[in-house]
């Protein structure tokens, strides 16, 4: 019998690509300092890192506040607790 992958969401495939283009971005960072490339390029390369995490987390904060926080069927916790937790959601994305 062959062995499946389960299947994921669109939405989980998008982000899994995203995920899997920033690997291929660090990659090109490590090979560009064994070159020993020019540091603008090297930092370059660091920024489109930057930009693709950011944008990455920016999306994952998005989809938490849509499914845990705004969701009716938010669970047991309390308003106040889910209010504390984005807040330390934004903090740490704002760091």
């Amino acid at each position: 019998m062959k062995d499946k992958l389960p299947e994921i969401s669109r939405e989980k495939q998008k982000l899994v690509s995203r995920i899997k283009r920033l690997g291929g971005q660090i990659d090109a960072v490590q090979r560009s300092v064994t070159e020993g490339d020019e540091c603008a390029d090297i930092l370059m390369l660091l920024a489109a890192i930057r930009g693709g995490v950011n944008s990455l987390m920016a999306e994952i904060l998005e989809d938490h506040i849509r499914l845990h926080v705004t969701h009716p069927d938010r669970g047991t916790e309390s308003a106040e607790e889910l209010t504390e937790d984005l807040i330390g959601l934004v903090r740490a994305y704002l760091k």
